[in-house]
C-alpha cells in the first residue's frame, strides 16, 4: 500500500467524493481491499487507471447499508470482474476478460470495448451494457430471482453457445458490426427470452430453441433496453427507431424442461 499513491479529488457536493488510484503496482487482493475500506468510508466513486489483469474488481462490495459507488476502469480487468455485484456501477473503458458480471445480482456494468466468455454467467439481476462482440457461452445459466430479471445487450455479436441453460433474463444482440454467426445458441434454454438483429437459421439453434418475430410486448422491452444502450455509447450515434425498423428475430424455449424425459419416465411442460 505504501508504494501507490493515491490522488484525492471531490465530487461538487460534500456527499458525492471520489478517488483516483494506479492500480499498476497493485495485485488483486490488494486492489480489491483498497475499494472495499473506501466504500466503507464513504467514497462514492473511483477511478482505477493502469488497471492490467487483476480480478473480482467490484466483488466483496456488499455492505449491510446497501453503499454503492461507480468504479471507473481505464485498461483490461481480470476474469470475473463485477462478480456477484450487489447495485455498485461499473465501467470499463476498453475491453474486458472472461466472467463479467458472473453472479451479479444488481447494479449495472458497462464496457466500452469486448467482453470475454461467459459474460453474465449465472446472472440474477441488473445490467450488463457491452459495446463490442462478447466470447462463447455468454448468458450461461442466466436466470431470473424474484422481480430480478437480468438484461444484457451487446452492440455487437456473441460467439457460440449463446444462452446456454438460460432460465431466465432478456439477451438483445444488436449486430451493429456484422453478421450473426454462431452456432448452439440457446442449448438447454428453458427461460428467458433472446432477441437478435437479423436472421438466425435452425442450423444456428439448440432443437429445443423456438424461433419467432418479436410481438408488441416484445418490442417494448427492445426498445426500453435499446434507448439505455444509445444512452451510454453516445459516440456511436444510434437512432432506436431505426433500429427498432429492422427486421428482429426472437429466440425462447419450447419447454421449461428441455431435459426431463432423461430424467422421469413423464416430463409434462
Amino acid at each position: 500500500m505504501e508504494e501507490v499513491q493515491l490522488e484525492v479529488s471531490y465530487g461538487r457536493t460534500s456527499n458525492e467524493s471520489a478517488i483516483e488510484i494506479d492500480a499498476s503496482h497493485m495485485d488483486t487482493r490488494e486492489l480489491n481491499s483498497l475499494l472495499r475500506d473506501l466504500m466503507l468510508s464513504g467514497y462514492e466513486r473511483a477511478v482505477l487507471r493502469n488497471v492490467c489483469g487483476q480480478r473480482y474488481i467490484g466483488t466483496r462490495l456488499y455492505s449491510p447499508q446497501r453503499r454503492v459507488m461507480t468504479i471507473e476502469i481505464h485498461g483490461t480487468p481480470g476474469n470475473d470482474l463485477g462478480a456477484f455485484l450487489f447495485g455498485h456501477r461499473i465501467v470499463v473503458h476498453g475491453n474486458a476478460q472472461d466472467g463479467v458480471g458472473n453472479t451479479m445480482a444488481s447494479g449495472e456494468i458497462v464496457v466500452e470495448g469486448r467482453s470475454g466468455d461467459v459474460t453474465g454467467m449465472s446472472m440474477r439481476g441488473g445490467r450488463i451494457f457491452v459495446k463490442g462482440d462478447v466470447g462463447y457461452r455468454s448468458a450461461l445459466h442466466m436466470k431470473e430471482h424474484d422481480q430480478k430479471r437480468p438484461v444484457i445487450v451487446v452492440g455487437g455479436t456473441s460467439q457460440d453457445f449463446l444462452g446456454e441453460y438460460m432460465a431466465g433474463g432478456v439477451v438483445i444482440l444488436l449486430g451493429l458490426y456484422g453478421a450473426h454467426t454462431a452456432s448452439f445458441i440457446g442449448s438447454g434454454m428453458h427461460g428467458g427470452a433472446i432477441y437478435i438483429r437479423g436472421e438466425i437459421g435452425e442450423e444456428q439453434v439448440n432443437s429445443h430453441v423456438l424461433i419467432s418475430r418479436p410481438d408488441d410486448a416484445d418490442t417494448e422491452i427492445l426498445g426500453s433496453q435499446i434507448s439505455a444502450f444509445i444512452e451510454r455509447f453516445p459516440d456511436l450515434s444510434l437512432d432506436v427507431d431505426c433500429i427498432l425498423d429492422s427486421e428482429w428475430t426472437k429466440l425462447s424455449p419450447r419447454s421449461s424442461r428441455p431435459y426431463g424425459k432423461l430424467y422421469a419416465s413423464t416430463a409434462p411442460d
